[in-house]
């Protein structure tokens, strides 16, 4: 039975991705819950409920329980993660798995406490966590063992991670509320203030992914959405193009890039010095975005990077140091920041 093994858990305010030690990646869903609004009853989860997004009645609610990479839903979370966690399994939950999970590198002890609370109610046998950014610098490749710096700039859905990591640590790190969310935000307001339209939170954030970008588009390409006049509560349909979509996005990238250089700025010039030849490495979803990669090297002065498959970097870093706990086990904690000791022996 595979979940009486360690997984491994990147429980994101956009997505959560599961990592099943020996098996990889098994489950890779949207982090909604639709509920029946009078008895709290699950009605779906992940991909289904992110269907619903703008379509139920008012009769159901649903939600995304995490926020800025935080919980804001203890209960809720606990209910989607018990509902992921019996889809990888099916009905054989018979034993209870260990868990590790990864976190921002900016949360208080008490976040910290919440989502190890969150993952035993929901039947882990006990967890412990991994910050982020090392998880995604594991998973995308990167030589975190060495006595050499490196740089990885993870853009998930509710916040970016910046970190310097050298010798299997984080020397030094940002982390800003500021991320794909964020960019869909700016989507949404682009409608309101330009166009006098309501668009739903879905067909933002398709924009974004379809048209948008960080940096012009050598070619604009023009995209015609339907929503809802402010004026009138009329359907109305507009052309927005991906110049547009650059003008309303850009201003997010502002704090993302102040946090790159103040990393920069606790660093020695050691460390400096080996980012510049290695370059800096991006992951998350927000990385996909058009250009991204090119923007941050115009802004910086340092080549960056997507990783390959950038979704995925933090979950598979988490298998990563699952499959190599004697390499690794420096980068995994509880919440206090003790190290697990005989965690993978048990």
């Amino acid at each position: 039975m595979f979940l009486s093994q360690t997984i491994g858990i990147d429980l994101g305010t956009a997505s959560v991705i599961i990592y099943v030690k020996g098996k990889g990646i098994v489950l890779r869903e949207p982090s909604v819950v639709a509920l029946d609004r009078s008895s709290g009853e699950v009605l779906a989860v992940g991909e289904d409920a992110y269907q619903m997004l703008g379509r139920t009645p008012h009769a159901i609610e649903v939600i995304r329980p995490l926020r800025d990479g935080v919980i804001t839903n203890f209960e809720v979370t606990e209910k989607m993660l018990r509902a992921f966690l019996r889809k990888v399994a099916g009905r054989r939950f018979f034993f209870r798995p260990r868990v590790v999970v990864c976190v921002p590198s900016g949360v208080s002890e008490m976040e910290k406490r919440s989502v190890i609370e969150v993952c035993t109610d929901a039947g882990a046998g006990y967890a412990r966590l991994i910050e982020e950014p090392l998880a995604a610098a594991i998973g995308a490749g990167m030589p975190v063992n060495q006595a050499r710096g490196c740089m990885v700039v993870d853009i998930g859905g509710g916040t970016t991670d910046v970190a310097a990591v050298c010798m299997g640590k984080i020397v030094a790190s940002r982390s800003v509320k500021v991320s794909g969310d964020a960019f869909d935000a700016a989507v949404l307001d682009f409608f309101q203030q330009a166009h006098r339209l309501d668009i739903g939170p879905v067909t933002a954030e398709q924009l974004k992914m379809h048209i948008g970008c960080a940096l012009p588009r050598p070619e604009p390409l023009a995209r015609d959405i339907i929503g809802r006049c402010m004026d009138t509560g009329l359907p109305r349909a507009v052309t927005v193009t991906s110049d547009d979509l650059y003008q309303a996005i850009a201003p997010c990238l502002e704090p993302i890039f102040t946090a790159v250089r103040d990393v920069f700025e606790q660093i020695s010039p050691e460390l400096t010095a080996d980012i510049l030849d290695s370059g800096i490495m991006m992951t998350g979803g927000g990385a996909l975005l058009y250009n991204m990669d090119k923007a941050f090297s115009a802004r910086i002065g340092v080549t960056c990077m997507v990783a390959q498959d950038p979704i995925a970097c933090v979950a598979v870093g988490t298998g990563r140091a699952l499959e190599n706990p004697a390499a690794l086990s420096d980068v995994i904690y509880d919440y206090h920041g003790s190290d697990t000791g005989n965690y993978f022996n048990v």
